[in-house]
């Protein structure tokens, strides 16, 4: 998992670079069609095609929507955040899966795990001090967009996953992303310069590591063990911050992001506890 975080970290790092020469739209695309080489090989290989016929093709393209609004609003967003940043207000993801379960899956939340949520938000509204000169800017609202737009495609995953294979789901979601945003972004699309190809081959190969190694953590382990790694992210963004563009975050970024951290941890452990109390 620690891989899988840090390679997604590289990831980012990749897209973060591209932001500023390109617009959202295309850096979307670029991600897209940079991951389809890979993720079509690694279908050959598990599976082949035939699992790629029989799906629920309606929510495979509203997984590609919700992709493309992710793509488009956290290219925006790093623009200008640093990326320790971009993820302190990410970290939110999990406490707005666990909210959004409640109403869409029909899954019981009790009382603890919604103060859990409040105080989650709590510390997200420190990173983002709206009272100050935070990151309540467009750049930090479009980081919590697509931390949404992250929990919704987290929760068709849920649903997908009980008819289709996580072959098929990746490699929709990379079709309906490469598509859509290059369709979008087409009108106004720049030409790639010559020294950023080797930064799109960089989130070819990362982002396609990342996928993997997050799909192996969860298959041998348990994953109220393994999601809290995800949080190792921070360390990540903070290396590649000051190695790339020598920023660092302030004491209220790390404040709210250890806030946001300590109740999403607790909301996974939570979870495991519920889970052998329903089936031992």
């Amino acid at each position: 998992m620690i891989i899988a975080v840090g390679a997604l970290a590289l990831l980012d790092a990749g897209l973060k670079t591209l932001a500023p020469h390109y617009s959202p739209m295309q850096v979307a695309a670029i991600r897209g069609l940079s991951s389809l080489p890979i993720v079509t090989t690694w279908v050959w290989l598990h599976g082949g095609f035939a699992q790629l016929v029989h799906i629920r093709l309606r929510l495979h393209a509203l997984r590609g929507m919700l992709g493309i609004m992710m793509l488009a609003t956290y290219s925006y967003g790093l623009r200008r955040l640093p990326l320790s940043e971009a993820y302190s207000i990410f970290f939110v993801a999990p406490l707005l899966i666990t909210m959004l379960a409640s109403p869409i899956l029909g899954e019981h939340v009790d009382g603890r795990r919604w103060i859990a949520i409040a105080f989650g938000f709590a510390g997200a509204l420190i990173v983002l001090r709206p009272t100050g000169s935070g990151a309540l800017t467009l750049s930090g609202l479009s980081i919590l967009v697509c931390a949404i737009g992250y929990s919704l495609l987290s929760i068709t995953v849920r649903v997908l996953s009980r008819t289709d294979t996580t072959q098929s789901m990746v490699f929709w979601l990379m079709i309906f992303i490469a598509l859509g945003a290059g369709t979008l972004a087409l009108p106004g699309w720049r030409p790639i310069q010559p020294g950023h190809w080797i930064v799109i081959a960089g989130i070819s190969v990362s982002g396609s590591l990342g996928q993997w190694a997050v799909t192996e953590a969860f298959r041998h382990g348990q994953a109220s063990f393994i999601a809290p790694f995800e949080y190792t992210a921070l360390v990540w963004g903070v290396t590649l911050d000051w190695t790339l563009w020598r920023t660092l975050p302030g004491p209220m970024t790390f404040a709210g992001a250890a806030v946001i951290i300590l109740c999403g941890t607790y909301l996974i452990r939570h979870e495991r506890v519920h889970a052998k109390a329903e089936k031992p």
